[in-house]
């Protein structure tokens, strides 16, 4: 398995390699044709010149690539690494023609026709790179046969997520915690691959420690200690090893960056979104005519209320007190299922960012209402709110909106300790992708009235 794992890495990173190549190659047939060869440049580039236009092409699509892990053939849909590998060609070379325009003093503005070119054979090579990677992968690493331990809650929310990747793993077997140890452990050594939901913790260690000791690949789904045990930090006194949990949320230099990153993206979304949030008030009045906006109140860092600000998008008389929207809503406008399915309902949140209310990436904010309800079968719900709410957030992208708010929980206190400004950066690009994906969209069934199930019993063997 160690042998098939490895050559699987290589694999993926020999086609990462042959894609930056190909679509370099194509910029620098365009750069040399189109611009150096055709004497549309002002002044001849020399050879390193050529070679530092070509590298920063290079580097910029590496950075995206990364920022919205494109290369993760195997772990992404075929969709999602379409998407994500066009959307960052897109960015790189609308930044490279800005590049071309500076060079060429603004005299390229209208000779965007070599870009297009450019553009369109990056799209060929990503969908033939994205499909014949897909092919190969799948071909030479079939599903893995998994066998699922599982407490005393029930795991069929977790089998129906794994059962959402048939491409990647197939539950062969489920099997309860309270069966003889000595029957787990024969039936682990059977499998290649374990997942084991929130055991207690005696169990847990020891199922751990067995795979361990055997080399079987083990997922377990973390408990919210283990998030706080990952971001800790090591040292080393009284002649042990130990853990430093600071428990602090940001320290002041990272809220000082924070804000000020907060400040120029909400500044810049503002100026590119603001044509489309003029029309979208504009429909919204003409659909019903009431208020264009809608405010709610919410908690952000430290438990403050504030009005949240979204584009009305439910009709007036039926928008008494909160509750998550359903699927097929009848509450929801004509015009609110359009800009709640692509969350543009989200945008006048910019207003509250630059107010210090909220920032671009945060856990988002819940209503006092519906956090009160959540803390007492949750205690440790208030724990998100060591940081500022966000428009977007770690939960939005690696969740759904009817995740349960334990799991949402577990995501926004993962991002907690491990905040970066990278990881800010790269949470804001991968939005762009939820914004495309219907799952993350989608509401609770008919008769919930939160995103929350939990049942002691599995519903049925697997």
């Amino acid at each position: 398995m160690d042998k098939k794992y490895h050559l699987k890495r290589l694999i993926v990173l020999l086609a990462s390699a042959m894609l930056m190549f190909a679509q370099t190659s194509v910029f620098a047939f365009t750069w040399f044709n189109s611009y150096v060869d055709a004497g549309a440049l002002d002044k001849p580039f020399f050879f390193m010149g050529n070679i530092a236009v070509i590298g920063l092409y290079a580097l910029m699509l590496l950075i995206f690539f990364q920022l919205t892990r494109s290369f993760r053939v195997g772990h992404l849909r075929t969709f999602e690494v379409l998407f994500t590998q066009t959307f960052s060609v897109l960015c790189v070379n609308a930044i490279t023609y800005l590049q071309l325009c500076l060079i060429g003093h603004w005299k390229f503005l209208t000779h965007m026709e070599p870009v297009l070119w450019m553009t369109l054979a990056d799209a060929v090579i990503v969908f033939a790179w994205a499909f014949f990677n897909r092919w190969i992968v799948t071909r030479l690493y079939p599903p893995r046969d998994v066998l699922l331990i599982y407490g005393p809650y029930s795991p069929d929310s977790l089998i129906h997520k794994i059962q959402g990747r048939e491409d990647k793993y197939e539950i062969r077997e489920i099997i309860s915690y309270e069966e003889d140890f000595e029957l787990i452990k024969e039936k682990i050594l059977f499998y290649h691959c374990v997942v084991i939901t929130d055991l207690p913790p005696e169990i847990r260690n020891n199922v751990l420690k067995f795979c361990y000791a055997h080399d079987v690949r083990c997922y377990a789904v973390p408990k919210i200690s283990d998030i706080m045990i990952m971001a800790a930090q090591d040292t080393h006194q009284f002649d042990t090893s130990m853990l430093l949990f600071r428990n602090k949320g940001l320290t002041i230099a990272q809220r000082a960056v924070k804000r000020v990153f907060d400040i120029i993206v909400a500044l810049v979304a503002l100026l590119v979104f603001s044509p489309a949030m003029i029309i979208i008030a504009i429909l919204i009045k003409c659909c019903d005519g009431g208020p264009v906006l809608y405010g709610q109140d919410r908690l952000t860092r430290g438990g403050k209320v504030f009005k949240v600000l979204k584009f009305r998008s439910m009709y007036v008389h039926k928008e008494d007190g909160y509750c998550m929207t359903r699927k097929n809503d009848e509450r929801i406008t004509p015009v609110g299922k359009v800009i709640r399915a692509i969350h543009f309902d989200e945008l006048p949140q910019l207003f509250n960012i630059l107010k210090g209310e909220m920032s671009v990436v945060g856990p988002r904010p819940e209503t006092p209402k519906l956090a009160a309800e959540y803390k007492e079968s949750i205690p440790e719900f208030d724990f998100r709110l060591k940081v500022k709410a966000g428009l977007t957030g770690f939960a939005q992208v690696y969740g759904k909106y009817n995740t349960t708010p334990y799991d949402k929980l577990k995501l926004d206190l993962t991002y907690i300790q491990n905040y970066s400004f990278w990881l800010d950066l790269k949470l804001l690009f991968m939005t762009f992708e939820i914004l495309f994906v219907k799952d993350n969209t989608e509401g609770i069934e008919e008769g919930q009235t939160h995103a929350e199930i939990k049942t002691k019993e599995p519903s049925g063997k697997h």
